[in-house]
């Protein structure tokens, strides 16, 4: 799943009945969870967008998405 250049892995648990997702190409720490895949595409867009909107307030730079190919090199 991508969004503004981030990139997340997801994963489904099958106990909860619960989509998980993880953003991979950065180093911050966001997560974010759904119970259906639009539930869980409108999560990982918010949670970008609010990690956007904390850095800008922090009055700190987002980090930039890492691309596969960039971090193989």
């Amino acid at each position: 799943m991508k969004y503004k250049g981030y990139e997340a892995v997801i994963e489904y648990d099958e106990e909860d009945q619960l989509f998980f997702g993880r953003v991979i190409n950065i180093e911050d720490i966001i997560v974010f969870d759904g119970l259906s895949v639009d539930e869980l595409k409108q999560a990982f867009q918010t949670v970008i967008d609010q990690y956007l909107a904390d850095c800008q307030t922090l009055n700190k730079s987002p980090e930039t998405p890492v691309s596969k190919l960039e971090s193989s090199i």
